[in-house]
């Protein structure tokens, strides 16, 4: 292919060809790619411009070449493949030079080309192999160009696939359509590519031969050159003629040409850019309709954004409503709490005013007899006065009256100390009104003892007091009469010894002074007696002082016995939160759902039951008994570590961990709530606040102790079994019984059952079967013995806690009131009957060789570990000091022991079977090789056995949650 084919289908000179070609390569040298394609895009890409806008068929070709070579177009068809793996080569290094993020329109655009010329060359390759095959007819000579133009087909397909998918090259160029198999080259012409429609080319008509002329007749020899010339000018002529119509016609053809040329490239342009119109209106189109469902998204995404706001709100508002509620019920409790508080407070003050009253009986009674004594006191004072001017005269009735005194001095002040002792007792009926029950007994006994003392001392002062008021009676009438016999023996001394007169009034004068002298001394002992009776008032008041001081001391004392009392609560519960944290505490392992619930219901009890306490203890202050407060801050403590070991220990029972730690998560909440309840009502904590204020207190840290057990009762109640639901419907008392009744008759049946056992005949057994089996059969009829007593306490125990916690109520409502505690009496029951039965199989098992020691072991755990059960749910209600708890905890450790006991006899079996089975092996005798085998050996059946007892821990674990959520 060369210049000049060129030049006959663009309709070129060789000149113009030479110079686009030329400007061509000058232009491919600007860039490596461009001059990739130049290289490769030389002359034929005039030939596929000119096939691609349809100006030529393989005729054409073969009319331009005016020749008909089949290998001329077999090169050329190879050829113009070579330039289609060409473009195939540079479409692909475009497509792997696209960037993401990016538009790539730029890259984009240099696929407009290669779409165009490989569509010609498509064409133009497909109408030459149907030509070759209508030349030559031979389809194995051109079956390497099948192939290869299969291949290309294919090639094709997937790059115009490739490129619809491009939006923006559609926007420039209607990709072709090509059909996915190949199209049959030896087919008729109606299959090849549609070609746009060919100018009609007029084919020039041949001149017409001049017509012959007619043979002249000779003529003469002379005018032959003249007529040849003639003819030579004539045909020379013609020729001029024929070559001058002929130049004319080939101008027009080409102004034709030409023409139509112009006539298709413009039809072309408006083609095109009819085509970019509508594809700049379906990119609007699309446009709009992305940005259309853009907004309808984003409408939707409003929508859903709203109505996931109205779920919220209206979840929130449900959340809200069931706070109204639940602090609704928190207010009604808190009311009837307070009523209860208020009832019991006006009870107190009632039976304080009632003491108070009789005290005041009592107090007003000892004032009438002191008046009453004070007043004898006075009468004697003046009778003795009377006495002392009437033996004034008489020496020895003076020093009887001083001595009289004196005694009447010293009842005084034993009156006066008895009244002090009266004093002081009752100052201490009042500073031990604040202690406990049995100290304010001890104190009221004691006043008692004292104010009958001290009647009895008033009894004896007085009956002394008469008999001294008799005696000195006696010795004035005595005096009296001695000092009549004065008188006479004056008088007769008088008359016989006028003489001696003067001797006499001087005497008498001494005397009268010797009596100023000891009235004097009398008025002075007066003086000393009001003296004294005001230094008793002050001293009284100097023990009313003391007696403040005293109370003040002891009510600081009771302040730290409680803070004490309350760290001590503290210190406990942390100890339980520090189990409950720990790695090396499994928590109670024998726990189930029902206990714990129980526990639970106890511990909430406790609660109350400790803010009852203390703000008695707040509204009475020191008269109010803290022993209280002792002992339901050990109680509630106690609880609540109870809770949380078992609590521990039900997670076992956990599908995954999630759950567990939310268990855990949930008691340690409780536990915590436990704790700043204990802290916050320290005395230090409480000073300063009004008794309402500090009531508050109380109440707040009850409210959350008792919010926290009641979402850690939920959880624990997600683990119990559905089935284990109690139905209320029926009579509860009579369930309980029941399945205490049931209990007891499954033990009496494992009693007889032993018992048949025991004389079943045994001529198959040796002598050492014999003695096991003998010895099995002891160690479970003791199992059942203590089982049985067990059962017996437990119903004893059982009937007790309802006898004395149920009140007025009927025994049905006090189980209804404590649901919890008889499903656990009730599962605790049937665990016992259950593991009896279990253990009385295992045992016949055993002794008929069915079972294997280790089941007889397992089953006497599992004996021991129900009885364990049943023992705690009858002590969560359990009374202090209670003597049927204390029977049933005794017929308890009956059972542990004989289990014990079992499975020790078993334990030696087993031992004494292995030594029999085990070959005494010389390990001092093996190599070191063979010693480090069986070492190895050994090592590995150790890891082995610890897999396998892991893996059957699992599936015990498993199989245990499947058969307590199925019980």
């Amino acid at each position: 292919m060369g210049p000049q084919i060129i030049c006959g289908v663009l309709g070129r000179d060789e000149s113009g060809v030479r110079l686009l070609l030329g400007v061509q390569v000058g232009f491919s040298q600007k860039s490596p790619r461009i001059q990739w394609y130049g290289e490769r895009f030389d002359l034929t890409r005039a030939i596929t411009e000119a096939a691609a806008l349809g100006l030529f068929e393989y005729e054409e070709y073969i009319s331009l070449k005016t020749i008909n070579d089949p290998n001329e177009g077999y090169e050329t068809i190879t050829d113009l493949m070579g330039l289609q793996d060409q473009i195939d080569a540079f479409q692909k290094l475009i497509f792997s030079h696209f960037q993401s993020g990016t538009h790539n329109e730029c890259r984009i655009s240099a696929l407009v080309p290669l779409v165009q010329e490989s569509y010609g060359i498509y064409k133009f390759i497909t109408s030459m192999l149907r030509a070759m095959h209508t030349a030559t007819g031979d389809a194995d000579a051109l079956s390497p160009l099948h192939g290869r133009y299969d291949a290309q087909h294919h090639r094709l397909v997937r790059f115009y696939y490739e490129c619809s998918n491009l939006r923006y090259l559609t926007s420039l160029i209607t990709i072709p359509k090509l059909p996915q198999d190949p199209p049959n080259l030896l087919g008729d012409e109606e299959e090849r590519p549609a070609l746009p429609k060919r100018p009609t080319k007029e084919v020039e008509a041949a001149p017409s031969p001049p017509p012959k002329s007619v043979a002249a007749e000779p003529e003469p020899i002379n005018d032959f050159w003249s007529t040849e010339a003639r003819r030579q000018q004539e045909e020379f002529e013609a020729e001029q003629l024929r070559l001058q119509q002929q130049w004319e016609e080939q101008q027009r053809q080409q102004l034709l040409a030409q023409q139509q040329a112009q006539r298709d490239f413009e039809e072309q342009q408006r083609l095109q850019a009819e085509q970019q119109r509508l594809a700049q209106e379906q990119l609007m189109r699309e446009q709009y309709q992305s940005q259309t469902q853009g907004r309808l998204a984003e409408l939707e995404r409003e929508n859903l954004n709203a109505r996931a706001q109205y779920e919220r709100d209206q979840l929130m508002l449900q959340q809200y409503d069931r706070r109204v509620k639940d602090l609704e019920e928190q207010m009604s409790q808190l009311t009837s709490n307070l009523n209860m508080q208020n009832a019991s407070k006006d009870d107190q003050i009632r039976s304080l005013q009632e003491q108070v009253n009789t005290w005041r009986s009592k107090y007003e009674a000892l004032a009438k007899l002191y008046s009453q004594l004070r007043q004898e006191h006075l009468d004697l004072l003046q009778t003795t006065k009377s006495l002392k001017l009437k033996a004034a005269s008489a020496q020895e009735a003076i020093e009887r009256r001083e001595k009289l005194e004196r005694e009447l001095k010293t009842k005084n002040l034993e009156l006066a100390d008895m009244i002090r002792e009266r004093d002081r007792a009752l100052h201490d009926r009042d500073r031990l009104t604040g202690s406990n029950k049995d100290e304010l007994e001890k104190v009221k006994r004691e006043l008692r003892f004292a104010i009958e003392r001290a009647e009895n001392a008033e009894r004896q002062k007085g009956t002394e007091i008469s008999s001294l008021l008799s005696k000195y009676n006696r010795e004035m009438a005595d005096l009296e009469e001695a000092l009549r016999n004065k008188t006479r023996a004056l008088e007769e001394y008088t008359k016989n010894n006028e003489m001696r007169n003067g001797d006499h009034e001087l005497a008498l004068r001494e005397k009268e002074t010797e009596l100023e002298a000891m009235q004097a001394a009398m008025d002075e002992a007066l003086l000393e007696l009001e003296e004294l009776k005001l230094s008793q008032g002050d001293a009284d008041k100097a023990l009313d002082t003391q007696i403040d001081h005293v109370l003040h001391g002891t009510v600081s004392k009771i302040n730290d016995i409680i803070d004490s009392v309350l760290q001590t609560g503290v210190q406990r519960v942390d100890d339980a939160l520090y189990e409950l944290d720990s790695t090396m505490q499994a928590g109670n392992q024998n726990a189930s759902p029902p206990y714990v619930l129980s526990q639970i219901e106890k511990a909430s009890a406790s609660a109350t039951e400790f803010s009852t306490a203390f703000n008695n203890y707040i509204s009475d202050g020191p008269n109010s008994p803290h022993a209280e407060i002792i002992r339901t801050v050990s109680t509630f403590s106690g609880a609540i570590a109870d809770v949380l070991s078992n609590t521990k220990g039900l997670t076992r029972f956990a599908s995954d961990d999630k759950s567990a730690d939310q268990l855990l998560s949930a008691a340690r909440k409780s536990a915590q709530a436990t704790v700043r309840f204990f802290r916050g009502l320290q005395s230090f904590r409480l000073e300063g606040l009004e008794a309402l204020q500090k009531a508050d207190v109380v109440i707040n840290n009850n409210s959350e102790v008792q919010r926290d057990l009641q979402a850690l009762s939920k959880l624990v109640d997600a683990f119990a079994p559905k089935s284990s639901r109690l139905q209320t419907n029926g009579d509860l008392g009579d369930l309980v019984d029941q399945e205490l009744s049931k209990a007891a008759d499954a033990i009496d049946a494992a009693v007889q059952r032993l018992a048949k056992l025991k004389s079943k005949p045994r001529d198959g057994f040796s002598t050492y079967e014999l003695k096991i089996n003998d010895v099995i059969l002891e160690a479970a009829i003791a199992v059942t013995g203590a089982i049985a007593e067990l059962i017996k306490a437990a119903t004893a125990s059982q009937q007790e806690i309802v006898r004395e916690g149920r009140g007025s109520a009927s025994k049905t409502a006090f189980y209804k009131k404590n649901n919890r505690w008889t499903e656990g009496l009730i599962s605790a029951a049937k665990a016992v009957a259950s593991s009896t039965n279990t253990l009385i199989e295992t045992a016949d098992g055993v002794i008929s060789g069915r079972n294997s020691p280790e089941q007889l072991i397992v089953a006497s755990n599992d004996v021991a570990a129900s009885t364990a059960q049943l023992v705690a749910a009858s002590r969560v209600k359990a009374t202090f000091m209670s003597k049927t708890q204390d029977r049933l905890e005794t017929a308890s450790k009956a059972v542990g022991a004989a289990c014990r006991a079992l499975v020790r006899q078993v334990q030696d079996i087993i031992a004494e079977k292995n030594r029999d089975d085990n070959e005494a092996v010389d390990y001092s005798k093996l190599s070191s090789h063979e010693f480090k085998v069986q070492e190895m050996e050994q090592q590995v059946e150790i890891l082995q056995l610890e897999n396998a007892l892991a893996r059957a821990r699992t599936r015990l674990g498993e199989m245990r949650k499947i058969s307590y959520q199925e019980d």
